[in-house]
């Protein structure tokens, strides 16, 4: 939900109350991205919808649009601690190049991180290191920060 809503509504309702919201936006029938299984066990997830259907890009200076051609936007991932550091990302985002493909769309980004330093916790890596979407074959746009750039996959 933090792409989703203007900071104000994600702090008011933080914990449980973007918990709800997220499960009320799945019955709805929204899909708001795809998980990962290893022998049918969950290990990781990827956010990915419509660039529109996530606002905040927009409000930011950094991940604002870089032109009008339509995107699905992927904004965040999950992975399995006993997955990480094994590739996964890389296998996600070549998921999700299908999945997008399969229901129109042309233009992949991304927003991950370039880190300064060699280690970072992985609860600053939640938007994916540039790293592994140079792997998925995504290539550099833009960069409006030092360690922030704007990738693109076109299908």
């Amino acid at each position: 939900m933090w792409w989703k809503l203007k900071r104000s509504e994600f702090d008011k309702q933080k914990g449980l109350g973007n918990k709800k919201a997220i499960q009320s936006y799945v019955k709805s029938g929204k899909i708001p991205g795809i998980l990962a299984y290893h022998q049918e066990i969950p290990v990781g997830w990827c956010a990915v919808e419509h660039r529109e259907n996530y606002p905040v890009l927009d409000r930011s200076r950094i991940l604002k649009k870089l032109d009008d051609t339509p995107v699905w936007s992927i904004t965040c991932f999950f992975i399995e601690k006993r997955y990480c550091n094994k590739g996964m990302t890389v296998q996600i985002l070549n998921a999700v190049k299908n999945y997008v493909k399969n229901r129109g769309g042309e233009v992949l980004e991304g927003y991950p991180i370039e880190p300064k330093k060699k280690y970072i916790p992985p609860a600053f890596a939640w938007t994916g290191f540039m790293s592994a979407f140079k792997d998925a074959g995504f290539i550099e746009c833009a960069r409006r920060s030092e360690t922030r750039p704007i990738m693109r996959y076109h299908i």
